[in-house]
């Protein structure tokens, strides 16, 4: 009898140490074994967010998400997020607590992000929020952007450079042969001229020994220094571009932030900027005849250079033996 009540005391013991120890390790899993300070948060998604949901201070773990309260605000739902951080735990006043994801497949976290500030908030006040963000909405949201670009703009453009195509393809062959003919006589002609191009050339050859004289000379090797000159001056301002690329960086991140989160005026902008193009291609002739004039001044001003090679080294002009 006294044997048996010893198997119990011992099987009782056994038992009660093991149920301590379970509820022991329950409070280590819940990380709530000690006193916390209380702090909320808002947003207007909260998804993947539950209670018991870790705290995680620049990524170390300081709590856990204690009940989410919805509230309606300006006609907008919004979700009050209690926090329960470990008592004592200081954050900064600037900090911000986003909902993040360490990894593609691990769980939701609040992440806060320690900030400057050297003032520490109060127990029981708000710490700044920020969504959180979903790349795959992005991707989605640029996805449609670009299928209906696709259907407005890119297939009409495919439309009217195929028609161009067939309708070339019927000039060519209404008028190949004409044109055939027309190429067989600029041939002829070009091969009759060409004594004359060949002698001109060896004018030219001439007038290029004079421009390489020995005064012209000493002016090209002052025209290299310069160049010289420049050329030290760039590889100072490629340092200084060198400098300034990390600041470009930045400045690209912040851009590519910009156009995540103003994709509907970008959108307005792709109209603004067919409306462009449909106004170019109305004025498209006034900007060839104006291309036309610059080509004829270009014209003018080879035609001087061929006359007197000497303006572009600033030297005399050739005697005119004809006088």
């Amino acid at each position: 009898m006294k044997n048996a009540k010893i198997n119990y005391l011992v099987v009782g013991g056994f038992v009660i140490t093991t149920v301590v120890l379970l509820l022991v390790a329950i409070a280590l899993l819940t990380g709530r074994t000690g006193s916390t300070d209380n702090y909320f948060a808002v947003y207007d998604n909260v998804s993947g967010v539950k209670y018991g949901t870790q705290i995680r201070y620049e990524g170390y773990p300081i709590g856990q998400v204690e009940d989410i309260e919805p509230f309606e605000e300006e006609g907008r739902m919004q979700f009050r997020v209690a926090l329960s951080v470990a008592e004592g735990w200081k954050i900064p006043k600037d900090s911000i607590a986003q909902i993040a994801a360490p990894g593609l497949l691990a769980a939701i976290t609040i992440s806060v992000q320690a900030g400057i500030s050297t003032e520490a908030l109060k127990p029981g006040t708000r710490i700044t929020s920020r969504e959180k963000s979903d790349m795959f909405a992005a991707l989605s949201s640029v996805a449609g952007q670009v299928g209906d670009l696709s259907e407005t703009s890119i297939k009409p453009f495919l439309a009217n450079l195929n028609e161009t195509v067939l309708s070339f393809n019927k000039v060519l062959s209404e008028d190949g042969t004409g044109i055939i003919s027309d190429l067989k006589g600029a041939s002829t002609s070009l091969a009759a001229r060409a004594p004359a191009i060949l002698e001109n050339m060896d004018k030219a050859v001439v007038e290029l020994k004079e421009i390489l004289s020995t005064g012209n000379r000493q002016k090209m090797e002052t025209t290299l220094t310069s160049l010289q000159e420049s050329s030290r001056n760039l590889q100072i301002l490629t340092a200084n571009l060198d400098k300034t690329r990390s600041k470009a960086d930045v400045l690209l991140k912040g851009s590519s932030d910009l156009v995540l989160n103003n994709s509907q005026d970008l959108n307005k902008s792709v109209v603004d900027l067919k409306y462009i193009m449909e106004t170019t291609a109305r004025r498209i002739d006034s900007i060839n005849l104006n291309l036309e004039g610059a080509s004829r001044n270009l014209n003018e001003f080879s035609r001087h250079i061929r006359q007197n090679p000497g303006l572009l080294l600033g030297g005399t002009p050739p005697k005119d033996n004809a006088q």
